[in-house]
């Protein structure tokens, strides 16, 4: 049986334009099993772009009254390179405990997941999943997808460089034996002292091969190596 992760990026990787990537991103919902989904490119070279499974309303509202200067999720992810849990953030303030609820009406739901994402030329872009679940199944839900989407909102920002921007990616050195081999455990979910066990090596020389082809792959972290490595094809199925 073909793995979430593995169904996602074969799905992504048959987008060839604009219209076929927004229909991809809008799939990974069925695939995530999640109420709704959403890539909002905030800071693109072009423009600012989303694709949402969110209402039209919903959607026309948010653009009307820009409210992604006052969002306190895109705020959190800007301060972070990590995963944004929405129940952590500070909804306290009037417009934003408005915004919160506005969302909630609109069928956002009151539990989400965002993702920021880094790129060349100050690109900037979060990818966020969202559900009417409660807290409890939402969290057991969270523990579950994690990894997954943490790998899929990478190359799906690949994706809209590559074809929403037109941004052509810099080419990509050969990766070493040593190091498709380290990122080929990380992406199976090893942590660094079990993939330096499994290939006799110190976590130090390790951490050398992560480096080296993250800067070889143009990656903001070892995550989006994994991310980008997995959809050039460079590791092992």
């Amino acid at each position: 049986m073909r793995s979430r992760l593995e169904t996602a990026i074969d799905s992504l990787s048959g987008a060839t334009d604009r219209a076929s990537f927004a229909t991809t991103v809008l799939n990974l919902r069925d695939i995530l099993e999640t109420d709704h989904i959403v890539y909002h490119a905030v800071n693109h070279p072009s423009r600012e772009y989303a694709v949402a499974s969110y209402s039209d309303a919903w959607q026309t509202h948010y653009a009307k009254e820009a409210l992604t200067r006052i969002d306190p999720v895109v705020r959190g992810c800007l301060s972070t390179y990590g995963p944004v849990h929405w129940e952590s953030l500070d909804w306290s303030g009037r417009r934003a405990s408005t915004l919160m609820a506005d969302a909630i009406d609109a069928g956002v739901g009151s539990n989400g997941l965002s993702l920021p994402l880094r790129g060349p030329d100050g690109q900037f872009s979060v990818f966020s999943i969202s559900h009417a679940a409660k807290p409890k199944d939402w969290k057991l839900k969270i523990d579950e997808l994690l990894g997954d989407v943490i790998l899929i909102s990478h190359y799906v920002n690949q994706k809209a460089l590559d074809l929403v921007d037109d941004t052509k990616t810099s080419s990509v050195g050969d990766l070493s034996p040593r190091e498709r081999d380290a990122l080929n455990l990380l992406a199976v979910g090893m942590n660094r002292a079990q993939a330096a066990n499994y290939l006799g090596i110190s976590e130090h020389t390790l951490r050398v091969y992560i480096e080296n082809a993250r800067l070889k792959l143009s990656a903001a972290n070892t995550v989006h190596a994994v991310a980008r490595a997995m959809s050039l094809g460079l590791l092992s199925p």
